[in-house]
């Protein structure tokens, strides 16, 4: 079982940054690829962000692909969504997600095994 837990979620101007953490406990994340997801009142959850389990390779969604930046730190059990460039439409509880690798990374929150209880970001115009 992994355990996770989002924090640095707040209020932002458009235009300003936030950096989003997840600290991982119960098991190594090394293991796992690792997701960031975001869900708006009233969507689905979406993709933003995913990187392989050494983190040589990340992935974006189009929409934030330049502005967002995931990243990972093994020896900490910790993951990380640095967000510039804020946009209202960036407003929406983010989720940190682990998944156990048994394939190449995903976009699709369905393959991720365990979920953090996310964090919110509030962008106002």
């Amino acid at each position: 079982q992994v355990q996770l837990v989002e924090s640095g979620g707040g209020l932002v101007q458009a235009g300003g940054s936030l950096r989003l953490a997840c600290a991982a406990s119960g098991r190594t994340i090394s293991t796992y690829h690792m997701g960031w997801f975001r869900q708006a009142p009233g969507k689905e959850r979406e993709f933003v962000a995913a990187i392989s389990t050494t983190g040589i390779n990340t992935y974006y969604a189009d929409s934030v692909k330049g502005r967002f930046t995931i990243s990972r730190d093994n020896a900490k059990n910790m993951l990380y969504l640095q967000m510039n460039s804020l946009k209202p439409e960036d407003a929406a509880l983010y989720y940190c997600a682990a998944d156990r690798a048994l394939t190449g990374v995903s976009y699709d929150y369905t393959t991720y095994d365990y979920w953090g209880q996310g964090t919110q970001v509030t962008v106002s115009s």
